[in-house]
């Protein structure tokens, strides 16, 4: 059982003030010495960067944010994982996507802020933008706090508020609707977040500015917001019966494999190889390998094979479980920063390169030449190497005209369009993550082309909400723009490691 009190901070449409609200508590109950453990619901990963600065900010024990996605996950992980990440904390906050009943397109609930909130028995506070209604606001309320009578809406913050009289307004329209207001914030200048094509800065880019603007929403928070009615709200959630995520595999069983001639053309020939390099077989166990229950091989070695894992301004994308389920399959992960550092970590086995915003950085990653040959060599070498969106336009030829890594036959460029959306994919070959036909759930988030956007043997079949192939498989490398959560498919952080010599 899980007694940890937690809230879930929700809204009606997206720009109410989620982000405003939830950072501002987190930080705030932080500053009163509650061990906060901070989450955000759906797969973005910029706003848990800022959660785990508001927890570090207001003096609290440096936590991750953690994403409760129930699209990629599955509903029966959200407890698990939520119980994971809030072990041994005083209060989680998790902050909502989108408006509170918006979830995967035309897939009913699924993975919306309200059926998270269903799944934790976790009370609501919803976050009002109430700056052009007075009398509405109870309508609006109402409305929400009736749809669905297995969410609980506990309060009301209200957000944008003009003057005394806008409140006074605003306070005697809800004593009608039964719900208690527990804050206001009034209008004013927009805390320093700054914005570009894919969202807000991440914090690893401007972690001074961060950490002031942090401290300034705890201000507004505590200032404008009951705190000990929240909290009161907060203990009022029910114990969580689930038993927590361990990110071990003992009970860990793989994907169903499904057929993928569907989506995969009619036969794969394997990638040409560049002059001179050598891609080798992922599929290959050591000479004293041996075969596990699921089929994979079990390399006999010595000593934790080393896994480099991108980071840095350029690489900021990234699910804290995927590092502590490479650690739990046997490997010592080691952080490097492809803008500063010129080689990669000493005894490197495997590469992990997630995602992030490479095309800001473009000239500083093609002028570090020394790092972007290790990679090719390692890539070259047949070593295991997952890419993910930014480390598919890191190991690219190109990226808008500059020199990449050259591991891959493609090209990268910026695009106006905006790619974005859940899918439901299948794994063409065999790869160093996956067994072909593995089906996965993962999200596409980007403003970037390569073309081609698939080599001969791709990485993924898209199958929902189109067909199509994508993506690259090359020796040991996997190359592809979807984001994928592994701790609903751990075998394939054990799959990965087992491929990388210790």
């Amino acid at each position: 059982m899980v007694n940890v009190p937690r809230l879930v901070v929700a809204a009606p449409a997206s720009g109410s003030g989620k982000t405003t609200v939830a950072t501002g508590l987190m930080a705030a109950f932080s500053e009163r010495g509650l061990a906060v453990s901070p989450h955000k619901v759906g797969p973005d990963y910029i706003d848990p960067g800022y959660h785990a600065l508001a927890v570090s900010a207001g003096g609290g024990r440096a936590r991750p944010g953690r994403n409760l996605d129930a699209y990629m996950c599955g509903p029966g992980l959200i407890g698990p994982l939520f119980a994971h990440g809030a072990a041994g904390c005083d209060l989680a906050v998790v902050e909502g996507v989108m408006g509170l009943y918006d979830g995967a397109s035309g897939q009913g609930e699924l993975a919306s802020t309200a059926q998270v909130s269903k799944l934790l028995r976790a009370p609501v506070v919803l976050v009002v933008d109430a700056s052009s209604q007075s009398r509405s606001v109870a309508a609006l309320v109402h409305g929400f706090a009736s749809w669905d009578p297995e969410v609980r809406i506990g309060g009301v913050i209200l957000n944008k508020v003009a003057t005394d009289r806008h409140e006074r307004l605003l306070r005697d329209a809800l004593d009608e609707s039964g719900v208690p207001v527990m804050g206001v914030l009034r209008r004013a200048g927009q805390v320093g977040t700054p914005s570009r094509h894919l969202g807000l800065v991440p914090v690893a880019e401007r972690r001074a500015e961060a950490v002031a603007a942090m401290r300034e929403l705890a201000g507004r928070v505590r200032a404008g917001c009951d705190l000990e009615a929240l909290l009161a709200l907060a203990r009022s959630a029910p114990p969580l019966d689930t038993t927590a995520w361990e990110p071990g595999f003992a009970a860990s069983e793989p994907p169903a494999p499904v057929a993928a001639a569907s989506v995969a053309a009619a036969s794969v020939r394997a990638a040409p190889v560049p002059a001179g390099a050598s891609l080798t077989s992922t599929d290959q166990a050591g000479p004293a390998g041996r075969a596990d229950r699921a089929g994979l091989r079990v390399p006999a070695r010595r000593g934790r094979p080393v896994i480099a894992v991108a980071g840095g301004s350029a690489f900021t994308f990234s699910y804290a479980e995927h590092t502590e389920l490479l650690t739990a399959a046997g490997a010592d992960v080691v952080p490097f920063d492809p803008l500063r550092d010129e080689a990669l970590p000493d005894g490197t086995g495997g590469l992990v390169i997630g995602g992030g915003f490479p095309e800001v950085y473009a000239p500083e990653l093609s002028a570090n030449e020394p790092l972007r040959k290790a990679v090719a060599e390692l890539a070259f070498s047949g070593a295991p190497v997952a890419a993910e969106c930014a480390g598919l336009l890191y190991l690219a030829r190109s990226l808008d005209g500059r020199p990449m890594c050259g591991v891959l036959p493609a090209d990268a460029r910026m695009s106006e369009r905006l790619t974005l959306g859940y899918r439901e994919a299948v794994a063409v070959g065999d790869s160093a993550l996956a067994r072909a036909g593995t089906r996965v759930r993962g999200h596409e988030f980007h403003r970037t082309v390569v073309e081609p956007g698939a080599g001969d043997a791709p990485a993924w079949g898209v199958v929902h909400p189109d067909r199509r192939v994508e993506g690259f498989v090359r020796g040991g490398v996997h190359a592809s723009y979807l984001h994928t959560h592994w701790a609903a498919a751990p075998e394939m952080a054990r799959r990965f490691v087992e491929r990388c010599p210790a």
